[in-house]
């Protein structure tokens, strides 16, 4: 999990080119792009994947809602044209192929545009982010992935082939709440094994400090700084879509963007719970890898205090002066002996009566 982020990786390819260029910044999809299409009305659904994009696909008359999800963004030319079908701003465009952008919502009249990050977490390759774009219209909705394996949305699929819950009678907002809904429901996923991983961490770091208690912190705390930058813009998102502003979100729909938005400020509150929490695990390593130096230091003080009088008395009879009276003494060397390990024997036991060893 300890790998190195980079927050803006790519950036720079677009220094200097005028606005609305369309450059494609992220990972590719592997096997290119991909065009699914799901039509769905009160009676019945529809779902097809066509081969290309050649003719566009125009959303259907009356009641019915039309989906439109394209994975896989790094054929421009194939943005530039959804952009020329559904009559999109070049800086719309521009955004959708450029991954890095923040989570933000953009009222354009016609549609609005929402940008969301959908995040997954393993401990082996830590939190991956995949930035999700919307086109939300009157009765359509195009969504942007950039392809990584897998995505949050298959519970509303579900919900659509089933016609299970509300989302069959209700417009391409409602869509656009269960699509921004199933993302921040699978932020908890992610906290869950995060808080996980974050318990045996605290349990083997009260059973000792290590190097590699260490770094896992470090990795750790570097994950929810990369989250909590996907996950804090999304605040103003569904702010945004609660308040209703755009006439595009009913006043039914307003409601539930309501809820989400609760659900984010949960979300949020996690994130910054783990923060304080992985800032107290670094307190604590740090202050108990202070205080096993301490103990080492007073450990090691204590024994070369002991020694101390000993090398004195060794020093003084390895004089070599010719007429030192002890010399002579038959039991000298004896007596000596006796005399520094009472000593020593004295100062041991001073030290443990004062609680110092």
């Amino acid at each position: 999990m300890a790998r190195k982020r980079r927050f803006y990786n790519g950036q720079s390819r677009k220094a200097g080119l005028p606005p609305g260029t369309l450059v494609h910044i992220g990972t590719a999809r592997s096997g290119g792009a991909a065009i699914d299409v799901t039509v769905y009305s009160p009676d019945n659904v529809k779902e097809f994947r066509p081969d290309g994009f050649d003719q566009c696909i125009q959303p259907s008359p009356g009641p019915a809602v039309t989906w439109v999800n394209l994975e896989g963004l790094q054929d421009v030319e194939l943005i530039r044209r959804f952009g020329e079908c559904y009559h999109l701003h070049p800086l719309v465009l521009e955004d959708i192929v450029n991954t890095t952008q923040r989570p933000k919502i953009e009222d354009y009249g016609d549609y609005l545009f929402i940008v969301a990050r959908m995040i997954s977490f393993t401990p082996e390759q830590g939190i991956e982010t995949e930035q999700v774009s919307m086109i939300v219209g009157p009765n359509y909705l195009l969504s942007f992935q950039a392809g990584t394996a897998g995505d949050a949305f298959e519970p509303v699929r579900e919900r659509i082939r089933s016609g299970r819950g509300r989302i069959r009678t209700m417009g391409a907002d409602y869509l656009a709440y269960g699509l921004i809904d199933a993302i921040v429901d699978n932020y908890f996923t992610v906290l869950e094994g995060m808080g996980e991983l974050m318990e045996d961490l605290e349990e083997e770091l009260a059973q000792g400090p290590t190097q590699e208690i260490l770094k896992r912190i470090i990795a750790l705390k570097r994950e929810i700084i990369f989250m909590r930058k996907g996950v804090w813009p999304l605040r103003e998102v569904t702010a945004a879509l609660e308040r209703g502003e755009s006439p595009l979100i009913s006043d039914t729909s307003r409601i539930f963007f309501r809820d989400t938005y609760d659900h984010t400020i949960q979300v949020i509150d996690g994130v910054e719970t783990f923060r304080d929490l992985l800032s107290g695990m670094l307190d604590l390593y740090l202050s108990s890898m202070s205080n096993r130096t301490n103990e080492i230091m007073k450990f090691l003080t204590v024994v070369g205090t002991i020694f101390l009088p000993l090398t004195f008395i060794v020093g003084v009879y390895g004089m070599n002066f010719k007429y030192i009276p002890e010399l002579e003494w038959r039991y000298g060397y004896f007596i000596i002996w006796g005399a520094m390990l009472a000593i020593a024997a004295a100062m041991a036991l001073y030290f443990k009566r004062k609680r110092w060893l």
